[in-house]
C-alpha cells in the first residue's frame, strides 16, 4: 500500500519468448535512407575485427603493407558475400559474418612451421605460408559443412535448454574483453573520449533531447566516430605523436597503418590468387579444432541476433543449416586467401541491441557496403585506418549487450533451484578460469600446458581450451543433460518447457515467418 492508497504491483515480469522493445524486427525495415545509415554503421563495426587480424598476422609471414592491405580488402569482400549468403540461404538472421580470432593459433602454428621459418625472401614465405593456410581452411570448411548440412548440429542443438544457453551466449560477449579496454587503453586520448560520448549519446541523448531520440539512438556509433575520427586527425596532423613509440604511432595516428597508400584503387579479389593451396595433416586437423570452437561460440551469438531481432527462438533444424552455411563461408575463405576462418560478428549482434534496430535488409545493406568497399580498395582504406582504440571503445558496449543476451535468458529458469545456480555458478567460472590458464601459460612460456611432441595435437586442445564460449557452453551441456534431466521438474527448472514448441520447425507458425528460405526453396532444402 503505498501514500496515495494504491495498491503497488510486485508480481515478477512475465516471460517474453520474443525480445519487447525492437522497434525493427527480423522481417521489417526503416526507410531506405535511415537503413542505408544503419548498413554504413555495421560496416564500420565490422571493420575492427577485419584489420586487427591481417595487422597481426601479414607481418609474422613476411608480407608488407602491400600484402596487408590485400588480405585486407580480400577479407572484407569474403565477409560481404558470406553475409548475403547467411542472410539469404542460411539462419535468415541479421547475423554479420565476418573473420575470427579462433583460428589464430593454428594459423600462428602455420606460419611458425620449419619448412616455411628457413625461406629468405620475405614475399616468397609470405606467399608460400599464405597458401599453407589456405588449404587448411579448405579441410577445416568441410567439418562445418557435414555437421551442419547432414543434421548433426541440429542434433545437438535439440537437447540445448535456456540454462544452458546462458553461460554459451553470455561468454561469447563476456569471453572477448581483452579486446575491449586493454584495446582502448592503447591510446587512451581517444578510446576514453569514445567510451564516454558513446554511452552520453546513445543512453542519455534520447532522454534528455526526447523529440531527437531516433538520431541518438540509431546513429549513436557514426556521429561517435565522425568527433573522435576528427580528434585523432588533429592530433596526428599537429604533431603529437612523432616522437611517440611506434606502437602508440600505430594505435593512435590515422596515417599509421599504411594502408591508404598501399591499397590499389580497384581490385576484385579472385579464387587462389596467391597461388595453389598446399595441403598438410596436422595443419588441417589444427584448423578443424579452430572450426569447432567457432562453430560453438558462432551459436551463441546467432542466438543473441535472434533475441535482438525480435525472432522467435531458433529451431534446431535452421541453426544447423546456418552452421552448414557457415562452412561454405569457411570455405570461400580458404580459396581466397583471408587468413581466417569466418564466424558470426559478436560486435555485430551487440549493434542490433543498441540501435533497436534488428531489421534483416539493414544487415543485407551493410554487405553491399563491404564488397563495394573492398572493390574500390582506397575508399575502403580511409575507413579502415580508424584507429583502433576509437573501435576498441565500441567493443565494450556491443559485447556487453551480446552478455547481457544471455544472462536474459534466466528468465526462463528457475533460479531458487540448487541445481540451476550449480550449472550456472559453475560453468562460468570454469568458462572464464580454464581459457585464463590457458592464455595466461602461452604468453608466459610462448606455448599451452599441453606441450607434447606433435604441435598439432597441442594447437587442437590449446584452441578448444582457450575459448571461453567453448569450455563454458561444454560444461553447461553436459551437466544440464546428465543431472536428472527427465525429471519433469527439472525440465521446467531449466526453461525447457518454454523451448519445446521450437524445437521443431513448424510446431509454431512464427518460425516460418523468421527462418523460411525465400523464392519457396524450403521444398528443395526441407527442415531436419
Amino acid at each position: 500500500m503505498t501514500g496515495g492508497g494504491k495498491i503497488e504491483d510486485f508480481s515478477p515480469h512475465p516471460v517474453k519468448e520474443q525480445m519487447p522493445g525492437v522497434e525493427y524486427c527480423v522481417t521489417s525495415s526503416p526507410c531506405w535512407s535511415e537503413a542505408i545509415i544503419l548498413g554504413f554503421q555495421h560496416y564500420l563495426v565490422m571493420l575492427g575485427m577485419t584489420v586487427l587480424i591481417p595487422s597481426f598476422l601479414v607481418p609474422l609471414m613476411g608480407g608488407g603493407d602491400f600484402e596487408k592491405a590485400r588480405v585486407i580488402q580480400t577479407l572484407l569482400f569474403v565477409a560481404g558475400v558470406n553475409t548475403l549468403l547467411q542472410s539469404w540461404f542460411g539462419t535468415r538472421l541479421p547475423a554479420v559474418i565476418g573473420g575470427s580470432f579462433t583460428y589464430i593459433l593454428p594459423t600462428l602454428m602455420i606460419i611458425k612451421s620449419t619448412r616455411y621459418q628457413g625461406i629468405v625472401d620475405p614475399r616468397q614465405r609470405f606467399l608460400l605460408t599464405m597458401r599453407g593456410v589456405q588449404g587448411a581452411l579448405i579441410v577445416a570448411s568441410f567439418f562445418q559443412i557435414v555437421i551442419g548440412f547432414f543434421g548433426f548440429w541440429r542434433i545437438v542443438v535439440r537437447f540445448l535448454s535456456p540454462l544452458s544457453a546462458v553461460p554459451l551466449v553470455t561468454l561469447a560477449g563476456l569471453g572477448l574483453y581483452i579486446f575491449g579496454f586493454p584495446l582502448l587503453a592503447r591510446c587512451m586520448e581517444l578510446g576514453l573520449p569514445a567510451l564516454v560520448l558513446l554511452v552520453l549519446v546513445s543512453q542519455y541523448g534520447p532522454r534528455t533531447l526526447l523529440s531527437k531520440r531516433i538520431i541518438f539512438d540509431r546513429f549513436a556509433v557514426i556521429m561517435v566516430v565522425a568527433i573522435v575520427w576528427l580528434l585523432a586527425f588533429i592530433l596526428t596532423v599537429s604533431g603529437a605523436y612523432k616522437n611517440a613509440s611506434p606502437l602508440t604511432q600505430f594505435s593512435c595516428r590515422t596515417d599509421g597503418s599504411g594502408l591508404l597508400g598501399a591499397s590499389p584503387w580497384i581490385s576484385v579479389p579472385l579464387p587462389f590468387q596467391w597461388g595453389t593451396p598446399t595441403f598438410q595433416a596436422g595443419e588441417a586437423f589444427a584448423m578443424m579444432a579452430a572450426s569447432f570452437a567457432s562453430l560453438i561460440e558462432s551459436t551463441g551469438t546467432f542466438i543473441a541476433v535472434s533475441r535482438y531481432g525480435s525472432a522467435t527462438p531458433i529451431p534446431p533444424s535452421v541453426l544447423s543449416r546456418g552452421v552448414g552455411w557457415q562452412g561454405i563461408g569457411i570455405l570461400i575463405s580458404g580459396m581466397l586467401g583471408t587468413l581466417s576462418g569466418s564466424a558470426a560478428s559478436v560486435e555485430n549482434a551487440g549493434l542490433l541491441a543498441l540501435t533497436r534496430v534488428g531489421s534483416r535488409r539493414v544487415v543485407q545493406i551493410s554487405a553491399f557496403f563491404m564488397l563495394f568497399f573492398s572493390v574500390l580498395g582506397k575508399f575502403g582504406a580511409l575507413f579502415a585506418s580508424i584507429p583502433i582504440p576509437i573501435i576498441a571503445a565500441f567493443y565494450c558496449v556491443l559485447f556487453a549487450y551480446v552478455a547481457s543476451a544471455g544472462i536474459g535468458f534466466l528468465q526462463f529458469c528457475n533460479l531458487n533451484s540448487f541445481r540451476t545456480k550449480f550449472i550456472l555458478g559453475f560453468s562460468i567460472f570454469m568458462g572464464l578460469s580454464v581459457p585464463q590458464y590457458f592464455n595466461q601459460t602461452f604468453f608466459l612460456t610462448g606455448h599451452g600446458p599441453v606441450n607434447t611432441n606433435t604441435t598439432a595435437f597441442n594447437v587442437i586442445v590449446n584452441v578448444i581450451f582457450s575459448s571461453h564460449a567453448t569450455v563454458a557452453a561444454i560444461v553447461a551441456y553436459f551437466l544440464d543433460c546428465t543431472l536428472y534431466r527427465k525429471d519433469s521438474a527439472v525440465r521446467r527448472d531449466c526453461g525447457l518447457v518454454w523451448w519445446d514448441k521450437f524445437r521443431y520447425y513448424k510446431r509454431d507458425t512464427r518460425s516460418e515467418e523468421f527462418y523460411s528460405l525465400p523464392y519457396n526453396l524450403n521444398k528443395y532444402f526441407p527442415s531436419f
